[in-house]
Protein backbone atom coordinates (compact mmCIF):
# COMPACT_ATOMS: atom_id res chain seq x y z
CA UNK A 1 0.00 0.00 0.00
CA UNK A 2 1.52 3.47 -0.90
CA UNK A 3 1.12 6.36 1.67
CA UNK A 4 -1.60 7.79 -1.11
CA UNK A 5 -3.95 4.73 -0.24
CA UNK A 6 -3.47 4.68 3.58
CA UNK A 7 -7.52 5.57 4.56
CA UNK A 8 -7.36 8.85 6.81
CA UNK A 9 -9.85 11.03 8.47
CA UNK A 10 -9.87 14.77 8.75
CA UNK A 11 -10.33 16.31 12.06
CA UNK A 12 -14.07 16.62 11.56
CA UNK A 13 -14.23 12.77 10.74
CA UNK A 14 -14.61 12.75 7.18
CA UNK A 15 -13.22 10.41 5.40
CA UNK A 16 -9.44 11.02 3.39
CA UNK A 17 -6.03 9.90 1.82
CA UNK A 18 -2.88 11.43 0.73
CA UNK A 19 -4.40 10.80 -2.50
CA UNK A 20 -6.31 14.47 -2.07
CA UNK A 21 -3.19 15.70 -2.43
CA UNK A 22 -1.90 14.17 -5.36
CA UNK A 23 0.60 16.27 -7.10
CA UNK A 24 1.69 18.38 -3.99
CA UNK A 25 4.60 18.36 -2.05
CA UNK A 26 3.59 17.33 1.49
CA UNK A 27 4.72 18.44 5.02
CA UNK A 28 3.29 15.62 7.71
CA UNK A 29 3.54 16.77 11.32
CA UNK A 30 2.32 15.20 14.65
CA UNK A 31 1.18 18.20 16.46
CA UNK A 32 -0.01 18.49 20.26
CA UNK A 33 -1.90 21.50 22.19
CA UNK A 34 0.34 21.49 25.46
CA UNK A 35 3.69 20.94 24.01
CA UNK A 36 6.69 23.38 24.47
CA UNK A 37 7.12 23.34 20.83
CA UNK A 38 3.14 23.95 20.60
CA UNK A 39 4.41 27.42 19.26
CA UNK A 40 5.29 25.95 15.92
CA UNK A 41 1.73 25.49 15.17
CA UNK A 42 2.03 29.88 14.08
CA UNK A 43 5.46 28.71 11.90
CA UNK A 44 3.66 25.98 10.38
CA UNK A 45 0.38 28.10 9.17
CA UNK A 46 3.27 31.19 8.10
CA UNK A 47 5.46 28.23 6.09
CA UNK A 48 1.69 26.77 4.33
CA UNK A 49 0.41 30.29 3.74
CA UNK A 50 3.98 31.28 1.96
CA UNK A 51 4.14 27.77 -0.28
CA UNK A 52 1.03 26.91 -0.83
CA UNK A 53 0.56 28.09 -4.15
CA UNK A 54 4.02 26.57 -5.05
CA UNK A 55 1.87 23.60 -4.24
CA UNK A 56 2.74 22.80 -0.48
CA UNK A 57 0.17 21.28 1.92
CA UNK A 58 0.94 21.27 5.50
CA UNK A 59 -0.62 18.10 7.02
CA UNK A 60 -1.07 18.11 11.03
CA UNK A 61 -1.87 15.28 12.75
CA UNK A 62 -2.85 15.41 16.35
CA UNK A 63 -1.34 13.03 18.56
CA UNK A 64 -1.57 11.83 22.30
CA UNK A 65 1.24 10.14 22.68
CA UNK A 66 4.03 12.03 24.47
CA UNK A 67 3.31 12.99 28.12
CA UNK A 68 -0.64 13.20 27.34
CA UNK A 69 0.00 16.53 25.65
CA UNK A 70 -2.89 16.30 23.03
CA UNK A 71 -5.64 15.20 25.67
CA UNK A 72 -8.48 17.19 23.82
CA UNK A 73 -11.36 15.87 21.82
CA UNK A 74 -11.54 17.00 17.74
CA UNK A 75 -13.57 20.43 18.25
CA UNK A 76 -11.55 20.83 21.27
CA UNK A 77 -8.10 20.79 19.46
CA UNK A 78 -9.37 22.23 16.30
CA UNK A 79 -11.03 25.51 18.57
CA UNK A 80 -7.27 25.97 20.45
CA UNK A 81 -5.49 25.42 16.63
CA UNK A 82 -7.94 28.30 14.68
CA UNK A 83 -8.24 30.70 17.95
CA UNK A 84 -4.59 30.76 19.07
CA UNK A 85 -2.60 30.50 16.07
CA UNK A 86 -5.43 30.63 12.91
CA UNK A 87 -4.67 27.40 11.59
CA UNK A 88 -5.85 26.80 7.92
CA UNK A 89 -4.03 23.97 6.86
CA UNK A 90 -5.55 20.47 7.25
CA UNK A 91 -6.12 18.87 10.19
CA UNK A 92 -6.40 15.00 10.59
CA UNK A 93 -8.37 12.80 13.47
CA UNK A 94 -5.67 11.91 16.23
CA UNK A 95 -3.86 8.83 15.82
CA UNK A 96 -0.83 6.87 17.35
CA UNK A 97 1.97 7.45 15.90
CA UNK A 98 4.74 5.43 18.00
CA UNK A 99 4.28 2.02 19.94
CA UNK A 100 3.19 -1.56 18.03
CA UNK A 101 -0.55 0.67 17.72
CA UNK A 102 0.81 3.51 15.41
CA UNK A 103 -1.49 4.88 12.28
CA UNK A 104 -0.58 2.84 9.00
CA UNK A 105 0.67 6.20 7.78
CA UNK A 106 3.41 6.33 10.39
CA UNK A 107 4.56 2.92 10.08
CA UNK A 108 4.94 3.84 6.51
CA UNK A 109 6.87 7.13 7.13
CA UNK A 110 9.09 4.96 9.47
CA UNK A 111 9.67 2.37 7.08
CA UNK A 112 10.76 5.05 4.91
CA UNK A 113 12.66 6.40 7.08
CA UNK A 114 13.65 4.60 9.78
CA UNK A 115 16.29 6.42 11.66
CA UNK A 116 16.12 6.37 14.77
CA UNK A 117 12.92 3.92 14.41
CA UNK A 118 10.27 5.68 16.12
CA UNK A 119 8.80 9.32 16.57
CA UNK A 120 10.69 11.35 19.11
CA UNK A 121 8.45 13.99 19.93
CA UNK A 122 5.27 16.09 18.77
CA UNK A 123 6.22 18.02 16.33
CA UNK A 124 8.24 15.49 14.05
CA UNK A 125 8.27 16.42 10.20
CA UNK A 126 8.10 14.17 7.25
CA UNK A 127 8.71 15.88 4.16
CA UNK A 128 6.97 14.07 1.02
CA UNK A 129 7.58 15.02 -2.66
CA UNK A 130 5.11 15.53 -5.60
CA UNK A 131 5.10 11.73 -6.44
CA UNK A 132 4.47 10.70 -2.92
CA UNK A 133 7.62 9.36 -1.67
CA UNK A 134 9.33 10.72 1.47
CA UNK A 135 12.11 13.06 0.82
CA UNK A 136 13.40 14.09 4.34
CA UNK A 137 12.61 13.64 8.06
CA UNK A 138 13.23 16.54 10.67
CA UNK A 139 13.42 16.40 14.41
CA UNK A 140 10.43 18.12 16.61
CA UNK A 141 12.92 20.74 17.31
CA UNK A 142 13.43 22.25 13.89
CA UNK A 143 11.42 25.01 13.62
CA UNK A 144 8.85 26.09 10.33
CA UNK A 145 11.75 28.68 9.08
CA UNK A 146 14.64 26.42 9.63
CA UNK A 147 16.57 27.01 6.22
CA UNK A 148 17.20 23.16 6.32
CA UNK A 149 13.48 22.76 6.29
CA UNK A 150 12.87 25.46 3.70
CA UNK A 151 16.04 24.52 1.47
CA UNK A 152 14.42 21.03 1.27
CA UNK A 153 10.94 22.27 0.94
CA UNK A 154 11.77 24.63 -2.27
CA UNK A 155 14.00 21.64 -3.62
CA UNK A 156 10.73 19.24 -3.56
CA UNK A 157 8.51 22.39 -5.04
CA UNK A 158 11.09 22.65 -7.85
CA UNK A 159 11.55 18.90 -8.70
Amino acid sequence: MTLAEIPLKTISGAPASLSDYAGKVLLIVNVASQCGLTPQYEGLEALYRSHRDAGLVVLGFPANDFAGQEPGSAAEIMAFCTTNFGVDFPMFEKMVVKGPDKHPLYAALLDAIPDPSEIRWNFEKFLVGRDGKVIARFDPRTAPDDPALITAIDAALAA
